[in-house]
């Protein structure tokens, strides 16, 4: 666990420490080929601009969207100057211009574990060390910088390399969210995000916003429609939760930093196309998305005949805890329920099975019951509530048809998952924070036989499957060594990987690094 520091010396150290973790991770990505360094999303990133914050949202906070700290927690024009200053140089709370980044490093080990059978995308009982790293961008500016009319203009590059272990397969609830599961893809910068940012106010008072790269305003009209156009992440304005949304800060299992029963449109990066249209009030905000869905799944390529493909979602959100009357009403606490549809050329599980059982196929292959037309739904709920000054509880369900093939998130058709965080004020460490969740996915019968008889998903296939929840326990410990630097150390217990009952459980070994700038 890393240990509080103290300054000069301790400073020193700490400096050191993660200089070394930052070169033992390159060492680990870039000794791998070209072929083995995918480039990876920035899943689901903790943020507060779709909806008006309250505010002590504004105060306990970890970060804004794509994990890039708010001027809240900067030192920044007109702000305290005991405030801790928490990027590497501070930002301005006023300028119609955003410039920020970010690098995120993370090495994952684990030995070996209860394995009698090995499949094609099973994870390897063997000992694995695996790295990724990420490096983003963020650049916005203010069209029209009217504080009821305001307009965003948002661009953000990434790159990355690395991968995961067992190369992300092998597991519905995969550890590490800055990975993804295509070897093709090479290490050059992409253009991950470009979007235009619109606020239309529908009043003239204002309320606080947490400035940030995806919303440049401070100020923001209570009652207003937001839209954005352009590519982006679904999970940027969906299904965010404060506690366990943020994989540069908190979490990195895929099914606890995101709902994994949302198959959200997105190319295998992680993004999408898409149109979004929001409307916030007070207490509550309504939003709805109509997005690109990849050709086939876990496809780098989109599909632009939007009349036979696309994903559709709804999302409604109310700023109040569900323990709110039990709690003093100004702890702060959302509910969020999300619902989603999507058009796309899928395969059919049960489809594929009958094939096998009729002698069709010497094994099920969903690839060959793929038609147009096909449509998967689900609905999630998502919670988060601060309990006291320090700890914050988070809460989400998740549930999916799980007839047609998972097709671009992860291979889950049921998920339930709880967990927390707990600030370091206690033992003098404001900005550390310790946090543990736990996730427990399921999938369906049809998709049971699928993988019992020998079917691959994109993610799973262990040429068998004796059935069982997959279920995942994760805990860090992050600390803040200086300004924007920041070191984890973490774990991620697993039982009954890939929903086998005949392998594991395994333990995963985290080390983050992560420096915003």
């Amino acid at each position: 666990m890393i240990l509080p520091l103290r300054r000069s010396n301790s400073l020193s150290y700490a400096l050191l420490v993660l200089s070394g973790t930052f070169l033992l991770t390159a060492a680990f990505a870039g000794g791998q080929t070209r072929s083995d360094l995918p480039d990876a999303p920035e899943q689901q990133i903790a943020q507060q601009i779709a909806a008006p914050p309250l505010p002590a949202r504004q105060e306990n906070s970890d970060t804004n969207k794509a994990g890039d700290p708010s001027s809240a927690n900067a030192k920044t024009d007109g702000q305290n100057e005991d405030a801790p200053i928490l990027t590497m140089a501070p930002h301005s709370a006023s300028g119609r211009y955003w410039v920020s980044g970010q690098a995120n490093s993370i090495f994952q080990m684990h030995g070996h574990f209860r394995s009698p059978y090995e499949g094609p995308n099973s994870l390897i009982d063997d000992f694995e060390t695996k790295a990724s790293e990420v490096a983003t961008l963020y650049l916005g500016y203010q069209l029209f910088a009217n504080s009821r009319y305001n307009t965003d203009l948002i661009v953000n590059f990434e790159n990355a390399g690395g991968r995961g272990i067992s190369q992300a397969l092998g597991l519905a609830g995969e550890t590490n969210v800055d990975v993804v599961r295509d070897p093709t893809l090479g290490i050059s910068p992409y253009l991950a995000r470009g979007e235009i940012h619109q606020i239309v106010g529908l009043t003239d008072e204002m309320t606080d916003q947490d400035r940030g790269p995806f919303a440049l305003a401070s100020k923001v009209p209570v009652r207003r429609f937001e839209i954005r156009v352009g590519k982006m992440s679904l999970p940027d304005v969906f299904d965010v939760n404060n506690v366990g949304s943020d994989s540069h800060l908190q979490f990195t299992n895929w099914t606890i930093v995101n709902n994994g029963a949302w198959d959200y449109a997105a190319d295998t990066r992680g993004y999408t196309v898409a149109g979004i249209l929001e409307y916030d009030d007070r207490i509550w905000s309504a939003r709805y998305g109509f997005a690109a869905m990849p050709t086939v799944a876990n496809g780098v390529d989109l599909d632009w005949a939007f009349s036979r493909a696309n994903g559709q979602n709804w999302e409604f959100e109310v700023r109040k805890g569900l323990f709110a009357p039990l709690l003093n009403p100004k702890r702060v606490g959302a509910v969020r329920v999300l619902s989603y549809l999507n058009h796309a050329h899928m395969g059919d599980y049960r489809e594929s099975v009958d094939q096998y059982l009729n002698g069709q196929v010497s094994s099920p292959d969903i690839t060959k019951t793929r038609q147009f037309g096909a449509v998967k739904y689900g609905f999630g709920l998502n919670t988060e509530q601060e309990v006291t000054d320090s700890l914050r509880l988070f809460a989400r369900f998740g549930w999916n048809d799980d007839r047609h093939e998972s097709f671009a998130y992860t291979e889950v058709g049921q998920t339930i998952s709880f967990g927390g965080d707990y600030k370091g004020q206690s033992w003098h460490r404001l900005n550390d924070k310790v946090g543990a969740a736990f996730v427990s996915n399921a999938i369906k019968r049809d998709h049971q036989n699928y993988l019992h008889y020998g079917g691959l998903g994109f993610l799973l296939g262990d040429g068998n499957l004796r059935y069982g929840r997959e279920d995942i326990l994760e805990w860090y410990y992050n600390a803040h060594i200086w300004r924007g630097l920041f070191g984890t150390f973490g774990g991620t217990e697993i039982a009954h990987p890939g929903y086998n009952t005949d392998r594991g459980p395994v333990y995963v070994t985290t080390v983050r690094a992560h420096i915003d700038f």
